[in-house]
């Protein structure tokens, strides 16, 4: 792993010679992703000397601030807003990578009663039995009212669902509850609260779990692009992947 490092940072350097070696790098991209990516940065400023700012948006937001002309160097969101970024020429077609995917998980303070959700009926009794459930009313959120109806709960707990704008709201609020309850984020934004009181619980069950995919683009009118490139091309190397990976977001 070590020599494909090497060889991958030797093409990232080789990429930014010809910039001059850009000092940084602007990335915009969909907090799911946040782990993964900072992980990532420290490995490249410390082997390129590139520093890359990362701003952290909800997938629509990021779309509609490229495509305002927001002066960036890279974004990663989900691929429907990169494709319509590509259509309206706001970033470059070529070099567009995959990176990885995020799925849905439960999660709880480490001082509640942790819901079952070993199963889906497993996780129906834990709904039906707990005193509030919290999640967002982003698109994730938007996905788990209707895995709530699919699996038949949604009408009995409507009554204790809390919706919050984001997942950072989400986070908070369970944080500081004192009630029987959990909530639904993103596998990665759950990880992000490990250290402070909240504990992942688990994924959702296999046939009931949803993933968000996310790809990264060079914008069309990056001041960088140079560097922006090499950025990009580290990320989807076997090394960048295994930063994701252990990051909690797999290929």
């Amino acid at each position: 792993m070590k020599k494909r490092f090497l060889g991958t940072v030797a093409a990232a350097c080789l990429m930014l010679s010809t910039a001059g070696n850009a000092a940084e790098i602007k990335v915009l991209a969909a907090g799911g992703m946040q782990p993964g990516l900072n992980a990532a940065a420290k490995v490249f400023r410390d082997k390129t000397g590139v520093e890359v700012k990362l701003t952290y948006e909800p997938p629509l937001d990021l779309g509609k601030r490229v495509a305002g002309g927001e002066a960036a160097d890279i974004v990663v969101s989900s691929p429907a807003v990169v494709a319509d970024l590509t259509k309206a020429g706001k970033v470059l077609p070529d070099g567009q990578m995959h990176l990885g995917r995020v799925g849905v998980g439960v999660v709880a303070r480490e001082s509640a009663p942790l819901p079952d959700v070993s199963s889906v009926q497993a996780l129906k009794t834990s709904l039906i039995d707990a005193q509030a459930v919290v999640y967002n009313t982003a698109s994730s959120g938007t996905y788990i009212d209707g895995m709530l109806k699919k699996i038949g709960v949604f009408d009995q707990i409507q009554g204790k669902l809390v919706r919050l704008w984001d997942g950072t709201a989400v986070m908070h609020h369970l944080m500081e509850g004192k009630a029987k309850e959990f909530g639904f984020g993103g596998i990665t934004d759950i990880l992000l609260y490990r250290d402070r009181g909240l504990r992942l619980v688990g994924p959702l069950p296999a046939e009931i779990q949803n993933y968000a995919n996310y790809s990264a683009a060079v914008i069309a009118a990056a001041p960088n692009a140079d560097a922006a490139t090499a950025f990009v091309t580290y990320l989807a190397s076997p090394d960048g992947r295994a930063l994701f990976v252990a990051n909690g977001i797999p290929e």
